[in-house]
């Protein structure tokens, strides 16, 4: 064997199909642990309590999402891009690693197991592995924080029509079996081109773009607000904060030492930076990067007996799937309404009115398909002229789903009354 071949790793996407990767880089990135971890966290949360198919993971989304970057690098260099090698390769590392930041149950707990989005999190894993890999993801983070020269190539990491966007849409689709998401990643790709700097799409191809915006406002609806996902990750928040509230308290909970450092902290990003060593021995991050779905199911699992009404309740309700009943409707909860369940609860559990207030809860889900503020999807005429998607599309009307569709909710204990 010639051991100058290079490496070549193949993954067979249920999705995608195969997919081959060669890049050193890449495949480094790939076989690493942090990246690795993504394996062991759920794409869509809590959405299997709904769609029970929903058990893809955050890696293999990543895997997919770095497919869509190469091709669609790929098509742009057919049509005259100059995009050099190093260049493709730091773009794909960056969509690589954009949702190396993930916490457990993905979005579900963003901001609730550290008072960090995501993406933040994301940027000090690419620095620190920048640091491991001798300055190689310089360029990729440039594209990832949107400071690299050639803008289009950070449009097509986060932007309103990038690669992000295509394959969880598409994936997501897959996996819950909600076919309205389906869309035509491969069509949108070849559509592609670049005018000042710029991401533009051909008119032949408005009607994909149409589709999918159409596409992304139905997932939101069906998948991602779905009113029962809603509630079970609903209850899984309340589980944390009733968790992190003892042990505010002095209580010793059962939790794995990384899951533990988060629930006695309050963690913000400038923890994440900081490279002191915690007394568990290890840093924030490398806290987080022990960190997935597991250690949260292993304690709630154990939590199931604790002494502690409250959290022994909640927690029983999730592992046997009593979720709360939920109602959306277009108007906020009544405050009457909240305070009479509120007191239902009390009477029927015996518990406190802050007891209560974990199983009873209303507030707000919005929805907005489209941003005319940012970014606008630019379609190119067939005269060679370019003008925002807005002005037109033919088939559905883009100010309203650049609107933000507002619905409120309210959550109580299905036992306590037939309401």
């Amino acid at each position: 064997m010639n051991n100058n071949t290079p490496k070549t790793k193949i993954v067979n996407d249920p999705v995608l199909g195969l997919i081959d990767f060669s890049s050193p880089l890449i495949l480094a990135l790939m076989e690493h642990p942090w990246l690795q971890r993504l394996r062991r966290i759920k794409q869509l949360g809590m959405s299997d309590m709904v769609y029970p198919g929903a058990q893809h993971t955050r890696f293999l989304h990543t895997i997919g999402a770095t497919s869509l970057m190469r091709l669609a690098i790929d098509t742009l260099r057919m049509k005259g891009a100059e995009i050099t090698d190093h260049e493709a390769e730091s773009a794909m590392a960056a969509i690589m690693l954009h949702d190396i930041g993930h916490c457990p149950f993905s979005h579900a707990l963003e901001y609730h197991i550290a008072d960090v989005c995501h993406e933040d999190i994301s940027l000090v894993f690419m620095q620190e592995l920048n640091k491991q890999m001798g300055g190689k993801l310089d360029t990729a983070i440039e594209i990832f924080t949107g400071v690299y020269p050639k803008k289009y190539l950070s449009q097509l990491v986060s932007g309103q029509l990038d690669v992000d966007r295509l394959d969880y849409l598409r994936r997501d689709s897959f996996f819950t079996g909600v076919t309205e998401g389906i869309v035509n990643t491969d069509r949108i790709i070849k559509m592609l081109e670049i005018v000042d700097d710029k991401l533009v799409v051909e008119k032949k191809g408005i009607y994909s773009i149409e589709k999918f915006l159409i596409a992304r406002r139905l997932m939101y609806w069906q998948v991602y607000l779905h009113k029962t996902v809603h509630s079970a990750e609903h209850l899984l928040i309340n589980i944390l904060r009733r968790a992190k509230m003892l042990m505010a308290q002095g209580e010793d909970l059962f939790a794995s030492p990384a899951f533990k450092y988060f629930l006695s902290n309050h963690v913000t990003i400038d923890d994440f930076r900081d490279s002191t060593i915690r007394p568990n021995g290890m840093t924030t991050l490398e806290n987080f990067a022990m960190l997935d779905d597991g250690d949260l199911m292993v304690a709630i699992k154990v939590w199931q007996s604790h002494s502690d009404k409250v959290l022994s309740m909640l927690c029983r309700d999730l592992i046997n799937r009593r979720l709360p009943k939920t109602i959306v409707q277009d108007q906020p909860a009544d405050s009457g309404m909240v305070k009479l369940l509120q007191e239902e609860v009390m009477k029927r559990y015996n518990l406190t009115a802050d007891e209560a207030s974990y199983f009873v809860s209303s507030g707000t889900i919005a929805n907005k398909a489209y941003s005319q503020q940012h970014d606008q999807i630019l379609i190119k005429e067939k005269d060679g002229t370019i003008t925002e998607i807005v002005n037109v599309a033919d088939m559905l009307n883009i100010r309203a789903l650049s609107t933000t569709i507002s619905k409120y909710y309210l959550s109580w204990p299905k036992e306590i009354t037939n309401r």
